[in-house]
């Protein structure tokens, strides 16, 4: 079975505005910072594909329930990558060593100054018998992690001229 997360983040700004603010990695550090991660690092960067964003962090797995804890340790490693073309992006979302995938795209559109971006992810996790389970926490914890972006994201085009 798989979980789709759909989400819609609003900006009160143009588009080109924000697709500068995902290609930037001091926004990606601000959005790392606000979620508490025991650690991170970003890189950008030009290839044949598009601009490719790639954020490792590294998040301490406490609260979360016993059924899953056995699978995850005490962290968990997240890589996410974003490969930009113009207002799309193809992304992924990867636990190292763990049995999953989390694919599907980021599109931006602008209307009367207010930019969207619609992320629609699929969260498939391979583990018998409580995979499904898994694929629900997965779900709230990048919904979390979506609105945390949003609230950067706002912060930081709020404290720039447009």
């Amino acid at each position: 079975m798989t979980k789709r997360i759909h989400h819609v983040l609003t900006y009160d700004a143009p588009l080109d505005a924000v697709a500068a603010m995902l290609l930037d990695p001091a926004f990606r550090d601000q959005v790392c910072q606000r979620q508490h991660v025991l650690s991170h690092s970003v890189q950008v960067e030009e290839t044949p594909a598009g601009t490719q964003v790639r954020v490792q962090r590294v998040q301490a797995a406490s609260g979360i329930p016993s059924f899953a804890a056995k699978f995850v340790g005490d962290r968990i490693d997240i890589v996410q990558t974003e490969t930009w073309q113009d207002a799309r992006a193809d992304y992924t979302v990867s636990i190292p060593g763990k049995p999953g995938q989390i694919t599907g795209v980021a599109e931006l559109a602008e209307s009367a100054g207010v930019t969207t971006e619609t992320v629609t992810l699929d969260v498939k996790v391979s583990i018998p018998l409580v995979g499904g389970k898994i694929e629900g926490l997965v779900h709230d914890l990048l919904v979390k992690a979506l609105r945390t972006e949003n609230t950067v994201g706002t912060d930081y085009l709020a404290s720039r001229p447009v």
